[in-house]
This record gives C-alpha cells, structure tokens and sequence, in this order.
C-alpha cells in the first residue's frame, strides 16, 4: 500500500479486528435490550449496530486485501471503493428503514419497559466510540488511508448517535409517562437515520 509500512498496517488491521469484535457484542445485547423494552429508539440503535457491524467487516476484508495482496493502482482503489460503499450503503438503508419506522409509530406508540440494559449499552458503547475515532483519527493524521479515514468519519458519528441514544433512553427510564417522552424518545430515531443518511451521502461523494 502506498508509503504505509508493515507495521503502520499490521497495526490498522489489528485495531479494525479490535473494533469488530467489540462491535459484535452490541447487537445481541440491544436485540436483547429490544425485547425488554418497548422503546423505538433501542429498536433503531439495534439495526443501526447490525448494519455497521457487517460493514466493518467488509472493511477489513477490504484493508486486508490491499496490504497483503498485489496490484496497481486501479486495483487498490476498486477494493477501497467496495469498502466504503458497503459503508455507504449499511447506513443508507438503515436510514430509511429508521426514519419510516419512527414516523409509523408516531401516533399510536407509548414508550416504557426497562430500558435500563439499553442504556447501559449505549454509555459504554459511547465510551468505546469515542476511543475508536480518536484512534482511527490519529492513524489518518499519520497516514492518510481511504478506509481508516472512512472509519474516522463512522466512529465519530457512532459516539454522536451513542449520546443521542443516552439522552432518549434516559427520558424513557426517567419519566416513561410524561407526554414529551414519547416525542424524545421517537425524536431519537429520527436522528439516528437522519445521522445514517447524512454520513452515507458524505462517504459517496469521498468516492
């Protein structure tokens, strides 16, 4: 790969490998989150999870073919392309199914359940974000790499939409029954898949 040393790679491949399996956990423990609540926004942040989870790993399918394999430049540049479009396209549709999803349930949904596994996810997964992004920030600063630069951009969404999902959360376990709850907590969906869409446009157009 272009100026970037086996060790600056090897590197890179271990921290996508550390990402995806801690990434792994989130969708069991929001699947699980989902059932004991009836809340929309876990229900969105666990198909936000399983969406970027399969995306991160074609990511680093795609890293590690370009640093363990051959070819020119074109070569390299199709299989960075595969990569960030399966990012791209991860969120798209997880956008949309989102958006749609709050908007059905708008008017004839009342938040409750325990949410409480939930929010325990989402704190320690905005934690864990936060250290990725700036990790992966760093490597783009030492190096600039379409696929890390594209996780750059994934992980700092990741932490903002983790701190979204804290805020909605909280209001459900807070006060379940209060009027504004449901508009917070639906809000929350909204701006899960509107984060979703927003990110995949501006990785489309770094293509």
């Amino acid at each position: 790969m272009n100026d970037l040393s086996a060790a600056q790679a090897l590197r890179r491949e271990r921290t996508l490998l550390l990402a995806i399996g801690l990434s792994a956990f989130g969708p069991f423990a929001t699947g699980y989150a989902v059932v004991l609540s009836q809340s929309t926004t876990q229900l969105a942040d666990f198909v936000r999870r399983t969406a970027e989870l399969g995306a991160m790993i074609v990511s680093w399918a795609m890293f590690r073919r370009l640093t363990r394999g051959s070819g020119g430049p074109a070569h390299r540049s199709r299989l960075s392309r595969i990569a960030n479009t399966s990012v791209a396209a991860a969120m798209a549709t997880s956008g949309v199914i989102l958006t749609l999803l709050a908007l059905v349930r708008l008017g004839r949904w009342s938040p409750g359940g325990n949410v409480y596994p939930g929010l325990a996810v989402a704190v320690l997964g905005l934690g864990v974000n936060t250290w990725f992004w700036r990790r992966y920030a760093n490597m783009t600063r030492e190096h600039y790499e379409p696929i890390i630069a594209t996780q750059t951009r994934l992980y700092l969404g990741k932490a903002a939409v983790d701190l979204c999902v804290v805020g909605a959360l909280a209001a459900v376990a807070l006060a379940p029954a209060h009027p504004a709850t449901r508009v917070i907590d639906v809000a929350g969906s909204i701006a899960v898949g509107a984060y979703l869409a927003w990110c995949a446009a501006r990785t489309m157009r770094s293509l």
